[in-house]
């Protein structure tokens, strides 16, 4: 599959992630892995968080890269 992706280095970034299983509630039962996963992340690919919303089955995020930073697909 190909996206449509803007690549601009220090951009800000909104989307959204959805479970496969949209019945589940994994992000909200399992959300301290989910912090733990998104702080190891963080450490190694840099960031910041503008914006987050974690509901059951999807999360809504807003994250800015750092200024000579376009990928935000490694994230």
């Amino acid at each position: 599959m190909k996206y449509r992706r803007t690549w601009q280095a220090g951009g800000t970034y909104f989307f959204t992630v959805n479970l496969a299983e949209r019945s589940r509630t994994l992000l909200t039962d399992h959300v301290d892995c989910l912090r733990n996963a998104v702080r190891k992340v963080k450490q190694a690919h840099p960031f910041d968080i503008l914006a987050w919303v974690v509901l059951p089955d999807h999360l809504h995020a807003i994250w800015t890269l750092p200024e000579n930073d376009a990928n935000c697909a490694m994230r």
